[in-house]
């Protein structure tokens, strides 16, 4: 029997797939779990629509996630920091202020998880740090630290 999957299950597939089940383990276990429907044509067809949708939308957010690489990409964000002598910082930036001073000069809200630094920032001058925005996606994002007067 051809059904189609609600949810993901580990030894026939993912969620959306049209999978091949016995009749028994379908109507006894998959059905009225809600993890199956039965592959109809007009299931068939709304499933179709949804794989669509979802392709759209995934499409979209792609194009977005171009848009801001290119911002980050022509754009560097200015942190302030206290430097000892040798240009030292006292502390570091982290990739939480980093987060934070893109929000505040331009109203791009990153989640500092997204910002790969290998190392916190602990010297004044420039340094590119990578932005993973989307799967694919990275943008490289010039941070300038200058002293704190």
């Amino acid at each position: 029997m051809k059904v189609i999957l609600l949810k993901d299950i580990k030894s026939l597939g993912k969620a959306g797939d049209l999978v091949e089940a016995k009749d028994g383990y379908a109507r006894n276990y998959l059905f009225p779990k809600g993890l199956a429907i039965e592959a109809t044509e007009g299931n068939l067809k709304t499933l179709r629509e949804k794989k669509k949708v979802e392709k759209k939308k995934k499409k979209e957010e792609y194009n977005e996630a171009l848009k801001l690489k290119k911002k980050l990409d022509e754009n560097s964000v200015e942190i302030k920091g206290k430097a000892g002598e040798g240009g030292k910082l006292f502390g570091s930036i982290t990739s939480k202020d980093i987060s934070a001073a893109l929000k505040k000069q331009y109203n791009i809200k990153i989640d500092k998880r997204k910002i790969d630094l290998n190392e916190n920032i602990k010297t004044l001058g420039t340094t590119i740090v990578d932005v993973k925005i989307y799967p694919e996606v990275v943008a490289s994002l010039a941070v300038k630290v200058i002293e704190e007067k």
